[in-house]
């Protein structure tokens, strides 16, 4: 999967668009416990994040791979879909 778009949610939620159309979210919570997500903890840091593609990162190291996120993330439909009905 590449993340085509991004964008941050409150209570540390990704929205995202995949390459092949699907559109879902992504619960950031719980890899907060982790020393390498510590710094998100701060919803002013977790808004800081960017778009790798195949990832995605945040100033402080933290990363997820999109492989991670499609592995755990809850798909709320298929944007292809509904731009052709």
């Amino acid at each position: 999967m590449r993340i085509t778009e991004l964008r941050t949610e409150p209570n540390w939620v990704l929205s995202i668009v995949a390459d092949d159309g699907r559109v879902g979210r992504f619960d950031v919570r719980p890899y907060l416990q982790y020393e390498a997500f510590e710094a998100l903890r701060d919803q002013n840091q977790f808004v800081k994040v960017i778009n790798g593609g195949y990832f995605v990162e945040w100033d402080c190291g933290a990363d997820l791979s999109a492989d991670t996120i499609e592995a755990r993330w809850q798909i709320l439909g298929n944007g292809a879909q509904q731009r052709t009905a």
